[in-house]
């Protein structure tokens, strides 16, 4: 067999098309290898990624607790990441002379703090190893024909592969493609998303933040932990964005209408937080309750809440009626919200949804039913909150689909 005939298409010019990519060349210089990018822009996520410094991974070495950062996933990256990791990814970056930094967080990121680094890094290794890149072509329709792929492409031309690697993102139109070919795909819902409040209590406090609430929906039995922001269009901040990647599907299936609790004193409930009241009103009886309080709440949200339990602005703790206590325990402990609405994070849009992985080999990224026709990044159903996990599930499932691309 003359092996340098074979030919591999990676569909999407991203963080994944492009590890796909250089890793089978790597393996395979024989091999021609060819990037396809709809758009005129290569590695667009990794551009924006993390405030532009792109987080490349996270700090989490242990594969289970790795797994657990996937709303989409968890169970099934298990097996992908014994494979290739987050030891893995950092080695990968460090032998091209790629310096990376973990920050306090887990984050980690270029020593530069310029997602260019990255950048230019890949662009420099496809250029080396001779991978090409054409921009501005895009697959309309892929086609199993007598052993090998047939693509048409955005310009009109066709090309012909043995094999290919489906990459693009989150793409509605690649998706499209594979459920006309009798691939199996979950539909897809927004992930990592803002909450839309229009409430009083929050009106006038943009930018205010505190470094950890506790979140539920009781109707959707979902509940989380994590610093919340503020925001001029309503709530932000870790703790949301970890709650509505859990909870993505149950939250586009309400129309994103839904009544958000918050305990704002973390671990405390109702009656713990009247005994502190109390006893903070027995040692400040004489003064202002709006402008002294013992509680680890930033000043201005307590006077909203303050006048949200209908206590005047006037009133010294001495004063304070039991019930105007009661009142004030119930929005330090269930404030209750309603949400009308989202807003996807920065520019850092990521979806649930994808190739079903019921259908996909996880130990070659190969769909079960079409041999030759490889996964890899967020075209498949596994996403992951913020904090570089969804990079590496990038870096994972490219390496694999790479590794396994046109072996037999």
């Amino acid at each position: 067999m003359n092996t340098s005939s074979k030919r591999l298409i990676v569909i999407g010019g991203g963080a994944a098309g492009f590890f796909a990519a250089m890793r089978h060349k790597s393996l395979f210089p024989m091999h021609v290898v060819v990037i396809l990018e709809k758009s005129d822009k290569l590695l667009a996520k990794v551009k924006i990624s993390g405030g532009g410094r792109c987080n490349i991974t996270h700090a989490c070495y242990d594969i289970r607790e790795l797994a657990k950062f996937y709303p989409r996933g968890s169970r099934e990256l298990l097996s992908p990441l014994q494979q290739f990791n987050v030891y893995h990814t950092l080695q990968w970056f460090e032998q091209r002379g790629v310096k990376i930094k973990a920050e306090e967080d887990g984050r980690m990121f270029p020593v530069s703090d310029s997602s260019q680094t990255i950048i230019d890094c890949f662009l420099k290794e496809a250029r080396d190893i001779g991978i090409k890149i054409y921009p501005n072509c895009g697959a309309k329709q892929i086609l199993p024909e007598e052993g090998k792929w047939r693509l048409t492409l955005s310009n009109g031309r066709d090309r012909v592969a043995d094999a290919i690697i489906l990459c693009s993102s989150s793409s509605p139109a690649a998706l499209t493609i594979m459920q006309k070919l009798g691939q199996p795909v979950q539909p897809q819902v927004p992930s990592l998303f803002t909450f839309h409040i229009a409430d009083k209590r929050i009106a006038d406090l943009p930018g205010v933040s505190l470094p950890l609430v506790d979140l539920s929906v009781p109707a959707l039995k979902l509940k989380t932990s994590g610093a919340l922001l503020i925001t001029h269009w309503g709530m932000s901040g870790p703790a949301i964005l970890r709650m509505s990647a859990w909870g993505a599907r149950a939250f586009a299936e309400v129309g994103y209408h839904f009544e958000l609790h918050i305990n704002f004193c973390p671990g405390e409930n109702q009656e713990t937080i009247k005994a502190i009241l109390l006893t903070h009103k027995s040692e400040n009886n004489i003064k202002n309750i709006w402008g002294n309080h013992g509680l680890q709440i930033p000043a201005r949200l307590w006077k909203t809440l303050c006048e949200a339990a209908q206590i005047p602005d006037t009133l010294i703790w001495a004063h304070i009626r039991k019930e105007q206590i009661q009142a004030l325990a119930i929005q330090l402990t269930d404030a209750r919200f309603y949400v009308r609405g989202k807003s996807s994070f920065k520019d850092e849009f990521v979806t649930a949804g994808g190739i079903d992985l019921k259908k996909v080999d996880l130990r070659r990224m190969q769909s079960k039913l079409f041999p030759g026709l490889f996964f890899a990044g967020e075209i498949v159903d596994i996403d992951a909150i913020t904090g570089g996990f969804n990079f590496q599930a990038a870096w994972t499932t490219g390496w694999i689909a790479g590794s396994n691309a046109l072996v037999r």
